[in-house]
């Protein structure tokens, strides 16, 4: 088959979500290694990186706005660009206050690029679901591959190198995207951007019932994902007692599930209906935490992974399920809006564990974000039960 040009925006995409999320999925397998050289707890730390989550979210709305006025092309380009001069910012850190205000910075780049990247999506396939799930493998195959590189490089070096590898691969990226990508015409150029920030039309977009039952579900989802994504390594060595290669390499595995999941769920989602991919998937992810704290030989623990990184794909099928509730109009910054709205309180999932973990134990901690899973498969059955609308 001839190659198009959508897929080069599709494959570009994808490439671009790699650097971003790589470049924050190579701080968890090097936590213990950061907590050792700043003197800091587990609280601490996960504050720290909730900082950076909490950046992540906050930048998703005003990327959907920047991309309505300038074009997601210049949008995607930033992301790329600060991700990787913000990474090598964060391997300097000199002290554990920087480390926590360039995680910050680091989130906040790192968040113009999803929603945007979406929207570019919308305006390049129809079948919307397919391509947000194959833009969505980025994230995990970054997961797949990050750890195992932090984790090597970071017991043989230093977390410091492990963090800046972030500039290698964001470099290259980055120049292929300025290249091989057109620019893109924007949807509202002349629309002063403060309009886009009353406070009436955000309260519109966000009240209705759909929405907010959508964003319910994506907040308890996200929360889950993210205590997930900060402290999974630290939970392997912690409570399973495995070293942090063997930590990186679980940790990778989780991702790899992520990977296929993503693709599938998404293009499942096009055909069986949102619901119940996204209710099919947290109900695996339920069942997996409960088996990570449960588990007592390695294959049980594997067989726990697999299903948690089925959890945890739930994304490729909830983000289509917010787009199909907005008119094209609206898809940017509305899109924008609500990832802003779910990523930040998703955020608090790495202080919620850290802190959960530090008064508690690992086990608990993991307890209650199988139990906020099951919370979501709930509501997402008694919606499709009684014909809720929602």
């Amino acid at each position: 088959m001839r190659w198009q040009y959508r897929s080069t925006v599709l494959v570009l995409c994808l490439l671009a979500f790699f650097v971003t999320y790589f470049a924050r999925m190579a701080i968890s397998p090097v936590i213990p290694f950061i907590v050792d050289d700043f003197a800091v707890s587990n609280t601490q730390i996960g504050l720290a990186l909730s900082g950076m989550w909490l950046a992540y979210g906050l930048s998703q709305f005003p990327s959907g706005v920047l991309g309505d006025r300038y074009g997601e092309k210049r949008v995607i380009l930033v992301a790329v660009g600060g991700t990787s001069i913000a990474s090598l910012l964060l391997a300097l850190s000199p002290a554990f206050p920087a480390f926590v205000v360039l995680a910050i910075l680091l989130g906040a780049v790192a968040g113009l690029h999803y929603a945007v990247a979406t929207t570019l999506l919308s305006r390049t396939y129809d079948e919307l679901g397919r391509a947000v799930g194959i833009h969505s493998i980025g994230g995990p195959l970054a997961g797949l591959v990050a750890p195992v590189a932090a984790a090597w490089v970071g017991a043989r070096f230093g977390w410091r190198p492990a963090l800046a590898l972030a500039l290698g691969v964001g470099l290259p990226v980055f120049a292929l995207f300025a290249w091989q990508i057109r620019p893109t015409e924007p949807r509202r150029p002349e629309r002063p951007m403060r309009d886009r920030f009353e406070l009436a039309a955000l309260v519109d977009l966000l009240s209705r019932p759909a929405i907010v039952f959508t964003l319910a579900v994506a907040m308890l989802g996200t929360f889950v994902v993210q205590g997930l994504l900060t402290f999974l390594p630290t939970f392997f060595v912690a409570y399973h007692d495995y070293s942090a290669t063997a930590a990186g390499t679980a940790f990778s595995a989780f991702f790899v599930v992520r990977t296929v999941g993503q693709f599938f769920l998404g293009d499942l989602s096009d055909r069986i209906g949102r619901d119940i991919a996204i209710g099919g998937s947290m109900l695996a992810g339920a069942i997996g935490l409960f088996g990570l704290v449960g588990a007592r030989s390695r294959v049980t623990v594997a067989a726990a992974v697999v299903l948690a990184g089925l959890g945890s794909s739930f994304f490729a099928a909830l983000d289509p399920r917010f787009l199909d509730q907005f008119e094209t109009a609206e898809r940017g910054a509305g899109f924008g809006l609500v990832r802003t709205v779910y990523t930040v309180v998703g955020a608090a999932g790495s202080v919620g564990v850290g802190l959960s973990a530090d008064l508690f134990g690992w086990g608990p901690s993991f307890l209650v974000l199988a139990g906020l899973f099951s919370i979501t498969v709930l509501a997402l059955g008694v919606n499709r039960a009684f014909d809720l609308g929602y």
